[in-house]
């Protein structure tokens, strides 16, 4: 069973990270000469950093602690906690009248990136020196890195459910055997957004067979547009499970909801979804981005996302109290279960299409 296990039920206490031990100013031995001017520049442009997020504030909030550590002269770190699309949709905006303040973009709208980036000069050409110690898909897009992966997870109410879903397969049997139970009780994500279409399409491009498992999930299950939404009804059991559930929202909830709560990585394909992260071509604080962006790539910027809740996909940051890694989600279901989902932009027919056999079988 890949049932998480950061918390024990019966309320047991939220298990705490180590401190992250920071190098200050000092930089790993690979990377260039040169770099010390990178830091020189990042001195003499004000200590301000600014960034257009879909990223809580809890999850910054340790990445900006040991950044700011390693960096003390960076005082003022701003980031937005915006829409998935609307990280592009507010840049761009800005852009054409005149300017923007943002640094950095953030977001895992995979499709939306893949729209944003695909124009020229959408974002500064930057070579991360940290690329090397990286894995495979590390980098999304031309100047887009991953900066944590977010795994797709099935969730439940404990109270309704006496034991784990280990895939949607197992999900369906489960509803297929009691549908009276099951009926309006399961909730997936609303694939007419963009994070519902990535996920789901690619899981179901991995999984071609999944749709027979689908075609009873499906027509017992309601959308939603945001994970939050989904956990919280789980919760309070207005629905007994849902699946394609991102762990970073999820993960707080399992800890905190005394064994109520849980979720589970689905055997049969878990998907991940790459946080990408890049620099805009006119950053404000150009040096101070790029300090930024190969900090949260190295071992101790993942460490620090990883303490935030996101999970980090260096392989040199491992699994601890209070820290999620990549190599859980391997662990738990095998590399070849585990769908890393692409950036890329899919033609407007083959949406359509998907969209439309999707919420076919909704009951709605």
């Amino acid at each position: 069973m890949a049932t998480l296990t950061a918390c024990g039920g019966g309320g047991a206490a939220v298990e705490q990270a180590a401190e992250n031990p920071i190098a200050v100013e000092q930089v790993p031995d690979y990377y260039p000469a040169e770099y010390a001017q990178l830091i020189a520049g990042s001195k003499a442009e004000g200590g301000t950093l600014t960034i257009y997020s879909n990223t809580d504030q809890e999850n910054w909030a340790p990445v900006f602690r040991d950044f700011q550590k390693k960096y003390p002269w960076v005082a003022d770190i701003q980031a937005n906690n915006l829409d998935s699309d609307e990280v592009f949709q507010r840049v761009l905006s800005e852009q054409a009248t005149g300017g923007s303040p943002a640094d950095i973009l953030v977001s895992n709208a995979a499709q939306a990136w893949a729209e944003y980036a695909q124009q020229p000069e959408r974002l500064l050409a930057y070579q991360s020196p940290e690329l090397s110690k990286l894995t495979d898909f590390a980098q999304v897009l031309p100047n887009v890195y991953t900066m944590a992966t977010d795994p797709m997870t099935i969730a439940y109410n404990t109270s309704l459910l006496e034991r784990a879903p280990e895939s949607l397969a197992d999900l369906a049997a489960m509803a297929r055997q009691d549908p009276a139970k099951f009926q309006d009780k399961i909730t997936t994500r609303d694939v007419n957004g963009a994070f519902g279409f990535t996920v789901s399409s690619a899981f179901t491009q991995a999984a071609p067979d999944s749709w027979a498992d689908l075609e009873t999930l499906l027509p017992m299950a309601r959308p939603e547009t945001s994970s939050g939404t989904q956990t919280e009804k789980i919760l309070a059991g207005e629905y007994v499970a849902g699946f394609f559930i991102s762990g970073a929202p999820a993960y707080p909830v399992v800890d905190n909801s005394g064994g109520l709560f849980q979720v589970a990585f689905p055997k049969d394909g878990t998907v991940v979804l790459p946080r990408g992260i890049g620099i805009t071509p006119k950053a404000p604080h150009a040096n101070t981005a790029k300090l930024f962006l190969d900090f949260v790539l190295s071992q101790e910027g993942q460490r620090a996302v990883a303490e935030g809740g996101l999970t980090a996909y260096r392989p040199d940051v491992t699994a601890a109290p209070g820290l999620r890694t990549h190599q859980e989600v391997v662990d738990a279901v095998g590399a070849e279960n585990v769908i890393v989902a692409e950036y890329q932009l899919t033609p407007e027919d083959q949406v359509k299409a998907f969209v439309g056999r999707w919420d076919g079988l909704l009951a709605r």
